[in-house]
């Protein structure tokens, strides 16, 4: 392969995986390498529809004053994710607010920023936010176009199934895997000379295709880990009585709430429960839940000796039972996020393994006279229309 041919491959792949990314990301409520705001209120700083790179929260050290984090809101908008600036850290947790707002949003109804509430923090260089200008808004276009796809096959096959983040994934990898195997077992090894001859005739190897392929499993995958799991709340009284109500406790004492720990899925799974605030203790803190049953936990949650209202946190992570539990539990020590990228990495090499012994790889040619140039141009026009 040519410099210039590497080059084109690697722009196509790069766009491939920045919309994916962004797209999964919206369907996942967890930015994925990139993210964007969709309103006005971190101008002139982000524009409505301005991207930028999300830094995991588990990757991005401490936060501190000045920094754009993504979180969890309760009450701006009606909850979900905010993208926002710390303009105070103290020991309660993040004071935050929109660049172009007057006011925090603790002036507001908001409630202080928890560490378990931050999802990302946005990168940043010299103290300003790296900007991928209009990148949101061409990402936003194509989503309404996928939840549409989405209605329609829900709607004509009768299932529910295909709707929400992960329908959009299945959506895409069964039609993947039916075109491939189609074109297996009606022309054998015929088949793989007519995809050399479409590849030829695309610019587009089957290394590409298969490449492409495993990413959509890689994204099924990632959804089955973290839709179901992520950090949930718990808000407690601290009341100066005893109450039947679990979340109303006796100041200074504490209180047993079970947790339910379902599986909806066919793959078994690994979970991991971990107190995410002070006040909490949870029992076990590892399960494994088999193919479509549930399982309970309990949590202890305690209230502090002055009355009033406070807030718990627990987070669930979740690993597909593709690895041995031991495999899982040593990588989970070294790092929550390592299991996960290790299940996505077996995963995709199992599915360009098993797609290049039955397709092979093809040759890359790239018999396309219409310049490079202008077809980049179109796709960067694309993007700001």
């Amino acid at each position: 392969m040519d410099l210039k041919r590497a080059l084109s491959v690697t722009l196509q792949l790069t766009l491939a995986v920045v919309v994916i990314a962004l797209v999964a990301g919206q369907l996942l409520g967890q930015p994925i390498l990139l993210s964007f705001v969709e309103t006005g209120s971190m101008e002139p700083t982000l524009e409505p529809g301005d991207g930028f790179v999300a830094v995991p929260a588990e990757l991005s050290g401490e936060i501190q004053q000045g920094d754009v984090i993504v979180f969890h809101a309760e009450e701006i908008q009606g909850g979900g994710l905010t993208t926002h600036r710390v303009v105070e850290v103290t020991e309660q947790g993040y004071i935050t607010r929109g660049d172009a707002n007057p006011f925090t949003d603790q002036d507001g109804d908001e409630p202080v920023v928890r560490d378990a509430q931050v999802v990302a923090t946005a990168l940043q260089f010299g103290g300003s936010v790296v900007v991928i200008p209009h990148l949101g808004t061409a990402v936003m276009g194509l989503q309404a176009g996928l939840e549409t796809v989405q209605r329609q096959l829900a709607a004509a096959l009768g299932t529910r199934a295909l709707l929400g983040p992960q329908g959009i994934a299945y959506v895409l990898f069964a039609l993947s895997v039916l075109a491939y195997a189609a074109d297996y077992l009606l022309f054998g090894s015929a088949g793989k000379k007519r995809l050399r001859e479409r590849t030829r005739n695309t610019g587009t190897s089957a290394r590409t295709l298969l490449l492409v392929l495993a990413l959509v499993l890689v994204i099924t995958a990632t959804a089955a880990m973290i839709v179901p799991a992520g950090t949930e709340q718990f808000t407690i009284v601290s009341a100066e009585f005893e109450s039947e109500n679990p979340t109303v406790i006796e100041r200074g004492t504490a209180s047993e709430l079970p947790y339910l720990v379902p599986n909806a899925g066919l793959v078994p799974v690994h979970v991991y429960l971990e107190p995410a605030s002070e006040g909490v203790a949870v029992e076990p803190e590892y399960t494994y839940v088999g193919s479509r049953v549930e399982t309970t936990a309990t949590l202890t949650l305690s209230a502090p000796e002055e009355t009033g209202a406070y807030r718990r946190f627990v987070t669930e992570r979740r690993y597909l039972a593709v690895l041995p539990a031991p495999v899982i539990d040593t990588l989970y020590r070294i790092h929550p996020w390592l299991p996960l990228v290790v299940i996505n990495a077996v995963l995709a090499g199992g599915i360009y393994g098993v797609g290049r012994l039955l397709l092979g790889t093809g040759r890359i040619r790239d018999r396309n006279r219409k310049p490079r140039g202008r077809r980049y141009r179109r796709i960067l026009r694309s993007l700001y229309e």
